[in-house]
């Protein structure tokens, strides 16, 4: 029982990582792309090519926040605390 709970958390730990790094795949091919258009233009530069990485970037470091530093905000264990809290009170 304890080794099939080690093996789910580790699982979705391992599914959000995956998640993260096409995140991160997926903010760079678009933004090259995005930079690309925007030099191939050569008139002048647009502030979308500016501000689409500046706020993308912003979501981006959240959800590496989100994934690699999960007991910032929340502390260890609050996921386990809180379903037994729930359990408790719906008995």
């Amino acid at each position: 029982m304890e080794d099939n709970l080690k093996y789910q958390r580790a699982k979705k730990r391992v599914k959000e990582m995956k998640g993260f790094y096409i995140h991160v795949a997926v903010f760079t091919m678009v933004n090259l792309l995005l930079f690309g258009l925007n030099v191939t233009k050569k008139s002048e530069i647009a502030y979308w090519s500016f501000l689409t990485p500046l706020i993308w970037g912003i979501g981006l470091l959240a959800h590496a926040l989100s994934v690699f530093l999960p007991n910032f905000i929340f502390g260890k264990d609050w996921e386990e605390r809180k379903i037994k809290q729930f359990m408790e009170k719906n008995r």
